[in-house]
């Protein structure tokens, strides 16, 4: 049992690389699968969903290399294996895409209901509906998904939500169905691009990738890769976000700003103070926050991952702001922990309402999910006094080395191993 120790009351300065997307790199690892020779891929982040990914393909027959930092070899030719065992799919909400994989190249999967964050329901059905108009024979019973198929073929599919695992299974089904599929209503984040740009250098035929209509030409064959996975941009703003709440000064490198577009101009109304290059954002403080309206919306809308992140710069702001969430109903768990911390937060179906201009103080609180325990961090830093934040696997499942990238910019953060009994006395 890890915790980490945080002191308040900094001012963030100094500069911070950005690490390889953890949600390009989580679709790029099941799709190596369906290579008929080795793939690399690079600047992949080190983060314990990347491990489990690594493990999990091992189990199903591939082998892979660590080549160095953020580089992983993928050899899929004895791939033999076509069900995935439980004890590493319930580690990770991202185990899903290996449905598809599997499919496109076994002609079968078993593949157990997905772990990971619990943000509220989350339902595989237009996952089903997709990889079922392709031509799969599907079966979900006693938290199982069975497919099978003999051949399969392009379709038209329309997703009745926006839902960007689902365009990643279809995708990874369809590349190689015979024929042509068309996917409506197609998700548009740029970890799509990624992976279509992954998938076309492998020799896949997919167009249109960004748009909400991708159309994928089926080929017989895939061939070994190498690919650089995109910056995280959830990374970036969770850095910017922190700058930002400390009032501090910080440059973020290796970024794609376009990728930010609604989270800059979100914080430009806050009154923080940014600059933009092509490929590095900085945050020159945000003294006098101001208070603002937020809703999360797909890709390019304002990402639901930064929806906690930005809670604690608003609680700094004198006045209302409203922040609504759209995407996963069950994204507040973050909250109870915030107010335990001195905020005024009160919920209202899908929206928070917030109060702000309190002072947080310090206070011992759990990380419900990964991006509850980001905020709870740029919290704990804003806050008078030291902060105690349990729950921090979920935090490690996306941030490479976080506490260490923050301590470079000045905060005062420790990682502490502790019993189950001091656990349960600290809370």
């Amino acid at each position: 049992m890890e915790k980490f120790s945080i002191k308040g009351g900094v001012n963030l300065k100094g500069e911070v690389v950005i690490s390889g997307s953890k949600n390009s790199s989580v679709a790029l690892l099941p799709a190596a699968l369906m290579a008929g020779s080795r793939v690399t891929i690079e600047n992949l982040p080190d983060i314990s969903d990347i491990q489990t990914l690594a493990e999990l393909l091992m189990y199903l027959g591939a082998r892979v290399e660590k080549n160095g930092p953020g580089s992983l070899t993928i050899y899929p030719h004895n791939l033999f294996q076509w069900q995935a065992p439980y004890y590493l799919v319930k580690k990770l909400r991202a185990s899903y895409y290996l449905l598809g994989s599997l499919l496109s190249r076994l002609g079968k999967a078993v593949v157990p209901l997905p772990g990971g964050c619990i943000l509220g329901p989350r339902p595989i059905d237009q996952h089903i509906k997709g990889l079922t108009a392709l031509g799969a024979r599907v079966k979900v019973k006693d938290g199982m998904v069975t497919l099978k198929a003999e051949e399969l073929k392009g379709a038209e599919i329309y997703l009745d939500v926006v839902t960007v695992g689902a365009t990643i299974n279809i995708m990874l089904a369809a590349v190689k169905a015979k024929g042509k599929t068309i996917i409506e209503n197609a998700a548009k984040e740029p970890e799509i691009v990624d992976l279509a740009n992954f998938l076309n250098s492998m020799g896949a035929e997919v167009v249109g990738a960004g748009t909400d209509v991708i159309k994928i030409y089926g080929v017989k064959e895939l061939t070994g890769t190498s690919h650089m996975v995109i910056p995280d941009r959830i990374e970036a703003g969770t850095y910017i976000l922190a700058a930002a709440g400390t009032n501090g000064e910080v440059l973020v490198r290796e970024v794609i700003p376009k990728h930010l577009d609604a989270v800059i101009a979100k914080l430009r109304e806050v009154n923080a103070n940014l600059e933009v290059g092509e490929d590095w954002i900085r945050v020159k403080g945000c003294p006098h926050p101001q208070p603002t309206n937020i809703k999360t919306y797909p890709y390019p809308g304002f990402p639901t991952d930064l929806q906690a992140p930005i809670m604690p710069l608003l609680i700094k702001a004198r006045g209302t702001s409203i922040v609504t969430e759209n995407v996963f109903e069950g994204r507040f768990k973050h909250v109870d922990e915030i107010k335990r911390m001195g905020a005024n937060i009160m919920l209202e179906g899908r929206s928070a309402i917030i109060e702000g201009g309190n002072s947080l103080t310090s206070a011992p609180v759990k990380a419900m999910d990964l991006r509850a325990g980001a905020a709870l961090m740029i919290a704990a830093l804003i806050a008078d006094g030291e902060s105690i934040i349990s729950g921090i696997d979920h935090i490690d499942r996306g941030y490479e080395n976080i506490e260490e990238k923050l301590n470079q910019m000045g905060a005062g953060i420790k990682r502490i191993t502790c019993s189950n009994e001091q656990e349960a006395v600290s809370r």
